[in-house]
């Protein structure tokens, strides 16, 4: 007598072996025509990156080849972690154009990979630095040290590792999940390797703020793809919306834009959105190797310089009201650091913050400009100005002290300069992060596609569903881009596809699912485990 879990495989087997005209087109390989223009515009890409890449280290003087050996392999790891990223996150944003025969599977996959190039180009680098804030703040102020060297590839080789196992079997994993909890192994495993000394660990605010979006978007796509669902049918009661494609024959004109608009929406939310994470750590990369040419933002003009000194007297000058005539102490920067620490507000944090904030405007006053910092004096400059812009973030955050609404916009403005002059990401940096996500996408894309398109429920997937499916997942990615705000495209799109399936009564495949929520709850655990062990292991290594 066959048991409930040989049934249960049984169906996924049939479901899976279930004839679908998406896997002719999908066996067939690329045109040449398109080959050639694809390996045209990865030269271009590669090429842009490359001279961009030279001529800022050109300007580098270094006596050991070390630095540049080290930026290398890190750059190349950085890259691989997006690479793998293309496998999971952009097939997601295909599956539904794939298999409602809207368009070629080869062609979306290349439009597809257009628009998220274009999304990581025009991204902002919010949620890059975002990421990067949840990070022990001693190890970013000396990333270019051993630890810091050991932390960056600690968190990108756990991710790496984690992710191509998922791949490989085929389960929509969330590389935003993977990040989140590299991050967090790295943060405790720090405070185990140095007991000894006071260590940040993790934010904890930070990371349950960031855990909650990444815990609550698949939910929203689940509920509102399937409420958007049972909304269409009653709006536009077309009975072919609602039933499997016939054969190769594409949708209605008016649902295929849709699918294509969506299919493009979630490409771009994509890019703009998750391959920001790559970003953040090949700027510390860089920041840790090259300080010279990547710590400060050299495109800050002279006027903009001059600016700065303006405000930073201004700024200087609000805070004194607030330190209740306590006077900094001998060392401001150190009591600076341990509130971005420790998050708690002691009566010499404010006046160190005056006194450093009014040194920072006067060495800038001496410089000029940023790119004629001394590459001697690069490093403690740039920890300088992060800690600043960290403090006045933490304080705007807590509300503590209560300072008037005319000395926050001057506070606030102040910050913009402190970030515009430290939180910048160069194109040619864009460019590769485009291009491995890209190249992820055209190699490994077919597993995660047939797992959305197929094996999540127990019918084919229809028009109507895909485009449901996709608007969620468009609103919802945007919407977290928006806001600076880390979401997972895998699970949002993998839920509404879900959330669809079940609004249409199709009933869903219990072995796919119930992958996918271990897939979803053992990420955060593994990552974990993974990243806290290697940095571990890297920094006795180091």
């Amino acid at each position: 007598m066959p048991t409930a879990s040989s049934a249960v495989r049984e169906e996924t087997v049939h479901a899976i072996a279930a004839p679908h005209a998406a896997h002719a087109k999908m066996a067939k390989g690329p045109g040449r025509v398109g080959m050639i223009v694809f390996g045209a515009a990865l030269a271009v890409g590669i090429s842009y990156a490359a001279i961009h890449l030279v001529s800022d280290l050109v300007h580098v003087h270094s006596t050991s080849y070390l630095p540049f050996i080290l930026l290398g392999v890190a750059l190349l790891v950085a890259l691989g972690f997006e690479f793998v990223n293309g496998f999971h996150d952009t097939a997601n944003a295909v599956a539904t154009v794939i298999y409602t025969n809207t368009l070629d599977p080869h062609i979306a996959v290349v439009w597809s990979g257009f628009w998220n190039f274009l999304g990581v180009v025009l991204s902002t680098g919010g949620v890059a630095f975002g990421i990067i804030s949840l990070l022990p703040v001693e190890l970013i102020l000396q990333v270019g040290s051993g630890a810091g060297f050991a932390m960056v590839f600690a968190l990108l080789a756990a991710a790496i590792i984690w992710n191509l196992g998922t791949w490989y079997l085929g389960l929509p994993s969330s590389s935003s999940h993977t990040l989140i909890g590299s991050i967090i192994g790295v943060g405790i495993a720090n405070q185990f390797v140095n007991s000894s000394v006071a260590t940040s660990g993790v934010d904890w605010k930070q990371a349950m703020n960031i855990g909650r979006t990444l815990l609550v978007s698949p939910l929203i796509g689940f509920v509102s793809a399937a409420l958007l669902l049972i909304l269409l049918k009653k709006v536009i009661p077309n009975k072919r919306l609602y039933s499997a494609p016939e054969g190769t024959k594409p949708p209605p004109f008016w649902i295929r834009g849709l699918l294509l608009l969506t299919c493009t929406g979630v490409s771009f939310a994509h890019g703009s959105n998750d391959g920001q994470k790559g970003m953040g750590l090949i700027m510390l990369i860089l920041i840790g190797t090259v300080p010279t040419a990547y710590a400060l933002n050299h495109a800050v003009s002279a006027r903009e310089s001059m600016d700065f000194v303006a405000v930073s007297d201004q700024a200087a000058e609000t805070l004194g009201r607030y330190t209740n005539g306590v006077l900094a102490s001998t060392n401001p920067r150190a009591d600076v650091q341990e509130y971005v620490r420790t998050r708690a507000l002691e009566p010499a944090t404010l006046p160190a913050l005056q006194k450093l904030i009014g040194d920072v405007g006067k060495d800038m006053a001496r410089f000029k400009e940023l790119k004629n910092v001394p590459s001697s004096e690069t490093r403690n400059f740039r920890n300088d100005l992060y800690l600043i812009g960290e403090d006045l973030r933490l304080l705007e955050k807590s509300q503590t002290p209560t300072i008037g609404a005319a000395d926050r916009e001057v506070l606030k403005n102040y910050r913009r300069h402190t970030d515009n002059a430290t939180k910048f990401i160069p194109s040619w940096v864009k460019v590769a992060v485009a291009i491995a996500l890209g190249l992820g996408t055209m190699i490994g894309w077919k597993r995660i596609v047939v797992t959305v398109g197929e094996r999540i429920g127990k019918d084919h997937l229809t028009y109507a569903q895909g485009a449901c499916a996709e608007l969620t997942a468009m609103a919802t990615i945007g919407a977290a881009d928006i806001f600076g705000l880390p979401v997972s495209t895998t699970h949002v799109l993998s839920s509404g596809v879900a959330g669809t399936m079940a609004a249409n009564h199709s009933g869903l495949q219990l072995s796919t699912v119930r992958n996918l929520l271990m897939a979803w709850v053992l990420t955060l655990p593994a990552s974990i485990l993974l990243a806290g062990t290697l940095f571990w292991l890297f920094s006795k290594i180091g």
